[in-house]
């Protein structure tokens, strides 16, 4: 269990790690271009020549998907793309640099584009149609290579939704590429212009792209519905509202696409606005935190979701409890964009209630683990990247001790540990058992002759209560007590520790780990109880009653010390009563 540190971002490590990740992703890209370059050289001479030979559109069409016939659907769109970017950045780099570079300006004149580009308000239209016929293209192309990154192991081509947007790939994608060839037509013309007639040819033309602009914005709305279904289907968070950007930033004041988790791991952080602060803040600082780790393999992105309920009437007051939550965090899915579908799927599939949960996806949008934030509150950072694996593998490494439930929380208590103090740990809200109770167990310390310190961890509820019985510990030193933050995630971690258990198949009665964490919270419903250690090493986790009659009873077992040492005797005599 770790409490929030104020721990500065190690940016001497990270940077060069960021760097060398940039760099492999450059290396993969020069890679995977120099592989396509032939093709894509060969494509583009291929939509060159036949413009200048007015070869019709559909014929030249048929002749690109004949040579890409090689390649799967989306890539047959971002090839031809590609090549068709070679001639638009060409023409787009002589009009943007002609007017101060003299060799772009002889190029221009050499194309004969000086005239165009002295007068571009004249074939406005005709531009803006091309612009608009190319950003729709553009988008049906991201929307086509959305449904290649769903994650097979949550869906397939059997599915109707996926059959049927895959049905229409063959006509999205001849679409498309009539309209490269009818944008690089237009292109191609430009360049060829001799200066006369084109008032009535823009218009016509302009046309021709403003109809297929409406053919390819059909087919685009269509593969979107069918993309957002297959998300809602998977539990992926979807949105319809085109000019609205669902993911909000509050330390950069930005609003982002789905984008940017793009082939990351994500942690989506799942809750309705009664999350606490404190909990967000804990979580948001472990997350930052752990993006110091050099050795992780992919990026992680944390975004919280917060869960409305839409059937209670949105005030004043929650709105500002949201801003106020929205200001921890770092990226927040705006709530009205959330459909029901998916908040029936989050609680259908991922069993959310109130509580707040934290499903952890891989870069192909698996789910690695369903709730990983219970590891959280356990092991802090160190449980990244909050595998089930990584989860099994935390839990092999530990041992039943103080120091398992206090580490992260209080310091004081980890020198006592390494001190080889004897430690009572204790609990509960009846101030007259903690008056005996502290009393006897200081008698016999004296008595033992043994180093003993002992501090209060208070109780999982009644918060008021334990404020009043701090108050009493601190006024009438009868030991040390922690904070109230302290004792919240003291209890956090051991719920987690149990629901951890639990969900890893580990809730028999045979791990003794398991033993010891019901027997605490059952406790800590049932009164007063305390645990007895040295150093780590726990002698007894006992119940108020018989803790306090074996300090009370000192006298009867106190001639077994000598020979097998004050824990062990404790412990004979304990399980006696």
């Amino acid at each position: 269990m770790n409490m929030p540190e104020g721990v500065a971002p190690v940016h001497g490590i990270q940077e060069p790690v960021e760097r060398m990740k940039e760099e492999i992703q450059h290396a993969a890209a020069v890679a995977m271009l120099e592989k396509l370059s032939h093709t894509i050289d060969r494509v583009s001479c291929e939509i060159a020549h036949k413009c200048l030979s007015d070869v019709d559109g559909h014929q030249t069409t048929l002749s690109l998907c004949s040579m890409l016939s090689g390649f799967p659907w989306d890539a047959k769109l971002v090839v031809t793309l590609a090549a068709f970017a070679l001639t638009y950045g060409e023409f787009w780099l002589l009009a943007q640099s002609y007017s101060s570079n003299p060799l772009a300006k002889s190029m221009a004149t050499l194309r004969q584009l000086m005239l165009i580009l002295e007068n571009p308000g004249a074939l406005k239209s005709r531009f803006d149609a091309l612009n608009n016929l190319i950003n729709i293209m553009l988008e049906l192309t991201k929307c086509i290579v959305g449904f290649g990154d769903l994650p097979t192991s949550y869906i397939s081509q059997r599915d109707r939704e996926l059959s049927t947007a895959t049905a229409t790939f063959p006509t999205a994608v001849y679409w498309t590429l009539r309209g490269i060839v009818a944008c690089a037509a237009q292109i191609t013309s430009l360049t060829t212009f001799a200066g006369h007639g084109y008032g009535v040819v823009s218009t016509t033309e302009a046309w021709e792209l403003s109809h297929l602009a409406q053919r390819i914005r059909h087919i685009l709305d269509h593969l979107r519905k069918k993309l957002k279904f297959c998300h809602e289907l998977i539990g992926i968070p979807a949105y319809t509202k085109d000019d609205i950007l669902p993911l909000y930033n509050h330390a950069w004041k930005i609003r982002e696409s789905l984008d940017i988790l793009r082939r990351k791991n994500v942690l989506l952080l799942i809750s309705s606005l009664d999350i606490s602060q404190i909990e967000l803040a804990i979580i948001e600082h472990t997350y930052n935190k752990s993006t110091q780790v050099p050795w992780l393999d992919h990026p992680y992105e944390l975004v919280w979701i917060p869960i409305i309920d839409r059937s209670i009437e949105w005030t004043e007051e929650m709105q500002n409890e949201f801003e106020n939550l929205q200001s921890i965090m770092q990226w927040v899915y705006n709530p009205s964009l959330i459909d029901r579908a998916v908040v029936r799927f989050v609680k259908e599939k991922w069993h959310f209630r109130n509580e707040p949960i934290l499903v952890v996806l891989d870069p192909q949008g698996k789910v690695v683990s369903p709730n990983a934030l219970h590891m959280m509150w356990i092991w802090g950072s160190n449980a990244f990247p909050f595998t089930s694996l990584r989860e099994e593998n935390l839990w092999k490494e530990e041992t039943w001790g103080l120091e398992l439930l206090v580490n992260g929380i209080d310091s004081t208590v980890l020198n006592w540990i390494r001190e080889g103090k004897y430690i009572f740990l204790y609990g509960g809200d009846d101030i007259n058992w903690i008056r005996r109770f502290t009393t006897n167990a200081r008698t016999v310390a004296q008595a033992a002759r043994i180093p003993l310190e002992m501090v209060y961890v208070g109780q999982s509820s009644k918060r008021e209560r334990v404020r009043q019985v701090m108050a009493t510990i601190t006024a009438e030193n009868l030991s040390h007590t922690w904070q109230e933050l302290m004792i919240w995630l003291f209890w956090k971690g051991l719920e987690s520790m149990h629901f951890s258990k639990i969900q890893l198949g580990q809730a028999d009665d045979e791990d003794l780990m398991m033993q010891e964490i019901k027997k605490l919270l059952f406790f800590d419903k049932s009164g007063g109880w305390a645990i007895l250690s040295r150093g780590s090493e726990v002698v007894i986790n006992g119940h108020s009653s018989g803790m306090m009659l074996t300090l009370q009873e000192y006298d009867l077992w106190k001639e077994h010390v000598p020979n097998k040492g004050f824990d062990r005797s404790f412990y004979d005599h304990y399980i006696k009563l």
